[in-house]
C-alpha cells in the first residue's frame, strides 16, 4: 500500500552538481533486451547499442562531453565497455559479451561507478588504472562532525511499514557506528536532521528520477545534503526471495555515500555499486571500514 503526502520544496540543481558530482539518470538495461548485441562488431550500426551508450554514459564510463549517443558500435564505445569490464573484474574484451550483458542489467545503485573528480586514498586516478579499493567524491566531502541525527521525510511514500523501516534503518547505522567515532539519533518528523530518509517514485523533484522495478534502487547524496532516496517500485523486503530486494543491504550501502564514500570495486565491499535479486549483503568489509578510517583521519 502507498501513501503519498505534500511534496517536498524544489531545491536548485546547482546544489546538487556542487555536493554529488553525478547522480545516474540511465537504469541497469534488462537482460533480454541486450540478447541481440552479442554479435555486434566494432564498426556495426545495432539497433540498441544506444542504451549501452547511455547506461555506460550514466555511470561514468562514457565521456561525458559526447552528446550523440546513436546505434554505431565505435571506438569510444569500445573503450567504455573495456573501462565497465576492467571495473567488474571481467573479461576485459571490449565486446558486449554474456558476463558484460549480466553485470550491466544487475539491480545497483544510481550513484555513478566512477567521475573525474573521484578520488582513492586521496590521489585522483585515470579510466584504465583503477585502484581496487575505496574512494571518495570529489573534494572530499565530509562532516564536520561524529554526531549526526536523521528521520524519515514527511513526504515519503509509506513502502515498508514505518516500525520496520525504522528497526532496519537503526541497525544499518549501527553498522556503521561500530567501526567509527560517528553516533547517529534519530529525530522526530518535521526537525530538522543531517541525513533524510524517504521512499519516492520515478520523478520526485530531486533531478534524478526513479525508473521502476529491479533497475537503480536508491540513491543517497555526499555529506553534507544528507538526502537518501529509495525507489518506491522495488519489491522490498526484510527477507528476500528470489526476485526481491534486501532493505538492510542497500541501507547500509547508501548510508556510506551519506557520510561520503563513493563506490569500491571490491566485490566483498558493501560499497560495490551493485547488488542481485535475493541478496542479502549487510555487513561491512574491510575495504569498508579502511575507506571511512581514511577520510575522516580517526
Amino acid at each position: 500500500m502507498a501513501v503519498k503526502f505534500s511534496r517536498q520544496l524544489f531545491v536548485p540543481i546547482l546544489v546538487f552538481f556542487v555536493l554529488l558530482p553525478y547522480v545516474a539518470k540511465a537504469s541497469p538495461i534488462k537482460f533480454e533486451s541486450l540478447q541481440n548485441l552479442k554479435q555486434a562488431q566494432k564498426g556495426e550500426v545495432v539497433n540498441g547499442i544506444h542504451q549501452v551508450k547511455q547506461f555506460l554514459k550514466a555511470f561514468g564510463y562514457y565521456p561525458h562531453q559526447i552528446n550523440l549517443l546513436d546505434n554505431r558500435f565505435d571506438d569510444v564505445l569500445e573503450s567504455a565497455i573495456k573501462t565497465f569490464q576492467e571495473f567488474y573484474h571481467l573479461n576485459v574484451t571490449g565486446e558486449i559479451d554474456h558476463s558484460t550483458i549480466k553485470a550491466m542489467s544487475t539491480p545497483r545503485c544510481g550513484v555513478p561507478d566512477i567521475n573525474l573528480e573521484q578520488t582513492s586514498n586521496g590521489h585522483n586516478h585515470g579510466m584504465f588504472h583503477f585502484v581496487s579499493n575505496y574512494t571518495f567524491f570529489g573534494g572530499n566531502p565530509r562532516w564536520s562532525k561524529y554526531g549526526l541525527t536523521y528521520n524519515f521525510l514527511p513526504d515519503s511514500l509509506e513502502v515498508v511499514n514505518l516500525p520496520v523501516l525504522r528497526t532496519v534503518v537503526a541497525s544499518a547505522f549501527q553498522k556503521w557506528a561500530s567501526v567509527s567515532p560517528f553516533r547517529f539519533q534519530e529525530v522526530a518528523q518535521g526537525n530538522r536532521a543531517d541525513i533524510r530518509i524517504g521512499f519516492y517514485r520515478g520523478d520526485h523533484r530531486d533531478g534524478y528520477p526513479f525508473d521502476g522495478p529491479q533497475r537503480v534502487l536508491a540513491h543517497a547524496f555526499s555529506p553534507p545534503d544528507g538526502r537518501f532516496h529509495y525507489d518506491a517500485d522495488e519489491s522490498w523486503s526484510t527477507n528476500p526471495g528470489r526476485s526481491q530486494i534486501d532493505l538492510e543491504s542497500v541501507t547500509v550501502h547508501e548510508l556510506g555515500h551519506n557520510l561520503g564514500l563513493d563506490h569500491s570495486q571490491y566485490q566483498t565491499a558493501i560499497m560495490f555499486p551493485s547488488i542481485p535479486l535475493g541478496t542479502i549483503k549487510r555487513n561491512l568489509g574491510q575495504d569498508d571500514v579502511n575507506g571511512l578510517r581514511a577520510l575522516y583521519r580517526y
